[in-house]
């Protein structure tokens, strides 16, 4: 069976057969779908092995593999495979359990529901492997096949073994998982134990050469193998052919891409894609920001395209798409929803729902010297916008207080997605900017600077530098933190404490946003929640009289009382060489 769709394609075949039993309790599937889910998920093969003391473990492998199949289609696309696959093979493998704890078998795992699970998944131009028990994902090479995976069975003797992990066995289960980069032409090969037992490299070339227009009939020809040689246990084989692989990332926004114009300049009351142009909101040499309002609904709305210099920056115009792309997947009260249409178009642009209001920039201007309540809940709300984008396994990269909207009714939109990080569209990535820095310098996490790559801590100390900005009207480390360049750099940041330049603060409010702004992303709170429990509930730790040292208190002081001391020193030096001592 073959399968070719778009620069993604594959040959694959596979066969199944019981052994000795009667019953095949070995079950087998695969998944290759057509565009846009090929682009965003992957193609999908996977499959499991019930275990021979139990009469029902050929339904637990047959759920294994159906569940997986279906459900990971459907996880969300900004997710990556790792998070997706777990996901369903963690809800798939509680189910499992919980059959087995109410049968008979509750009192005797190996009757349960209980089955190897192994799936291989390509998507972008990288294979990823997700395994549990003794089936084998291997790959195949002229003269020997090389094991992907590691069987988890525990050998007592040289006669005597039991599996260690399997789905089913528990409420919870380790899920192995493995990536490593896709070359066409790669050819793998699936197997459970009563099959792989009894073939090897040359068995799997001589069915390919059988058999090369029609791999079904080589899968099954490499069955016929392994029971010629004594195999007689259940036996499944799947061999997959990586034919071809897609150039680039995001093919489903570079297509859309590829269809739309740039769009011109727009003057006031313009008609333009069923839109009607109020007035420019904003321009720079990257975007024109519009004031519009829909002609189908009369509702408000703000259109964004392209500045004309920029038609022939492909990596731009991505980014610039990605932005109504992240919109549409995320929902929160705190981070700016699309304008939804059905309209098609011939122009490129992003349609966004009108705040009216004013950015935090402004806000801080107008309020130069804000309570601590007032920030703690202004911060509360950028802190879930910025959790629905993790949630997502998506990183903002650019908060700013200009990213950062307040309508008048107080409530907070985290607003530009253009730097937003998707790991789901990521995978593979072949991007030439993807290790650049994506954010506003001064509000970017060191890391960054070094080439580390970002994580939710990253974003995390972005909220704390906004925090801290807003109590005080300063940076935490100045301009030094936008000047790293190496990890000695990172180590010489020194943070100046809030309380320098507010003494009304609590003294643990610079405990609490000396962790966040650690230069360190390891030894920051683990998540934004964490952050936003500590700014409103610092327990004892963040409570407990800290003795800051003079130089972070107050640096002026401290270098002052430095030369205070040298000078009496020199003077005092002098007197004496002056009397002859």
């Amino acid at each position: 069976m073959s399968g070719k769709n778009n620069a993604l394609a594959v040959t694959l075949g596979q066969h199944s057969r019981a052994g000795q039993g009667g019953i095949n309790q070995d079950f087998h599937g695969a998944m290759l779908p057509a565009e846009p889910l090929r682009s965003t998920k992957g193609i999908a093969v996977a499959l499991a092995d019930g275990i021979g003391s139990s009469a029902v473990s050929q339904e637990a492998s047959a759920a294994a593999v159906r569940s997986f199949l279906d459900d990971y289609y459907a996880t969300s696309d900004a997710w990556s495979v790792r998070r997706s696959a777990q996901r369903v093979l963690g809800a798939t493998n509680a189910w499992l359990h919980a059959q087995t704890m109410r049968s008979h078998a509750r009192f005797d795992k190996d009757r349960g529901y209980v089955c190897t699970f192994s799936a291989l998944i390509l998507k972008g131009r990288d294979i990823h492997l997700l395994h549990v028990g003794d089936s084998r994902i291997y790959r195949v090479h002229a003269q020997s096949l090389e094991p992907l995976t590691q069987d988890h069975r525990v050998h007592l003797s040289s006669v005597e073994s039991f599996l260690g992990r399997a789905l089913g066995t528990g409420p919870n289960v380790e899920i192995d998982y493995t990536t490593l980069p896709a070359d066409v032409g790669a050819i793998y090969l699936l197997a459970t134990d009563g099959a792989y037992l009894h073939i090897d490299a040359a068995a799997v070339h001589q069915a390919l050469a059988l058999h090369p227009d029609d791999w079904d009939r080589a899968a099954q020809a490499l069955v016929d193998t392994a029971q010629a040689r004594g195999a007689d246990d259940d036996m499944t084989v799947q061999l997959l052919r990586v034919d071809a692989l897609p150039e680039v990332p995001l093919r489903d926004l570079q297509a859309l891409r590829a269809d739309l114009a740039i769009a011109p300049l727009l003057a006031p009351n313009a008609r333009f894609e069923g839109y009607r142009i109020v007035r420019e909101l904003h321009a720079s040499a990257r975007s024109h920001v519009y004031l519009a309002v829909d002609d189908a609904t009369a509702q408000q709305m703000v259109l964004k395209t392209p500045s004309i210099e920029m038609a022939g920056d492909a990596l731009h115009l991505d980014r610039f798409l990605l932005e109504e792309w992240v919109a549409r997947r995320i929902h929160s009260p705190h981070v700016l929803r699309p304008h939804v249409h059905e309209r098609p178009r011939t122009h490129m642009y992003v349609a966004m729902e009108f705040v009216e209001g004013h950015t935090l920039a402004q806000w801080m201007i107008d309020h130069p010297s804000p309570d601590l309540d007032t920030v703690r809940g202004l911060i509360a709300q950028v802190g879930k916008g910025l959790h629905a984008f993790h949630v997502k396994e998506m990183l903002h990269q650019d908060l700013r207080p200009d990213n950062v909207m307040i309508d008048r009714q107080g409530t907070i939109r985290i607003i530009d997605f253009g730097s937003t990080r998707v790991a789901g569209l990521e995978e593979g990535s072949q991007d030439p900017r993807a290790d650049a820095i994506a954010g506003t310098l001064q509000y970017t996490a060191p890391e960054y600077f070094v080439g580390q790559e970002g994580s939710a801590q990253s974003d995390l100390f972005s909220l704390a530098v906004l925090a801290y900005q807003m109590l005080t009207a300063q940076l935490p480390y100045g301009l030094h933190a936008a000047r790293v360049r190496s990890v000695a750099d990172i180590k010489g940041l020194r943070y100046v404490p809030v309380r320098h330049f507010r003494p009304d603060l609590p003294q643990w409010l610079d405990s609490v946003l000396q962790k966040a702004l650690n230069p360190d992303p390891a030894r920051r709170q683990e998540a934004v929640s964490e952050f936003l429990f500590d700014l409103h509930a610092p327990g004892r730790a963040f409570r407990q009289r800290q003795s800051v040292p003079l130089v972070q208190r107050n640096p002026v002081v401290f270098w002052q009382t430095i030369s205070w001391v040298l000078g009496l020193s020199v003077v005092a030096l002098l007197g004496a060489r002056a009397l002859g001592w």
